[in-house]
């Protein structure tokens, strides 16, 4: 089953999904350099890219939304759809509160901040484990021939010790 949110024969919310990830998890990378440096660029500008982050994390969601909401309900795909949502949102969340914490000091964003973020980028990779399921095991969103009840990594793996 292809995506039903296209742009030139693409797939929309794989355009758009690099763009959020790679602002929020860089953004973490410079909380780290602040943290050992002290200097209050370094958080200020993990600040600004926490705020295009939050925005283009959205705009993937719109679209990912769409695409969700084709896949036949009662179906693997549909329950891993969710969680691969509900991942991400929680994930948007949680580095939208972190900027909002740092909204009054930028340069000096405190504990809570950075540690929302930090949480933020684990729930960005398991998102990203779950979206992986989708595409590559099950072709969601890019095949026409998908199967929404394919079996997923783990059971590759299992099978594979025996």
């Amino acid at each position: 089953m292809e995506s039903k949110a296209k742009i030139m024969g693409h797939p929309i919310h794989p355009i758009l999904v690099p763009f959020p990830l790679g602002l929020l998890t860089t953004s973490v990378i410079f909380d780290v350099i602040h943290l050992f440096t002290g200097g209050p660029r370094w958080a200020e500008i993990s600040f600004w890219m926490i705020a295009a982050g939050v925005i283009g994390g959205l705009l993937a969601a719109v679209f990912g939304l769409i695409d969700w909401l084709a896949i036949p309900s009662g179906t693997r795909a549909k329950g891993i759809g969710l969680g691969h949502g509900l991942s991400n949102v929680v994930m948007v969340a949680l580095f939208a509160s972190s900027w909002l914490l740092r909204s009054g000091a930028p340069g000096d964003p405190g504990v809570l901040p950075i540690v929302l973020s930090f949480l933020g980028v684990g729930l960005a990779s398991l998102g990203g484990f779950l979206g992986g399921e989708l595409v590559f095991r099950m072709g969601i969103g890019v095949a026409e021939g998908a199967n929404p009840n394919a079996s997923g990594s783990s059971s590759d793996h299992a099978s594979e010790g025996s």
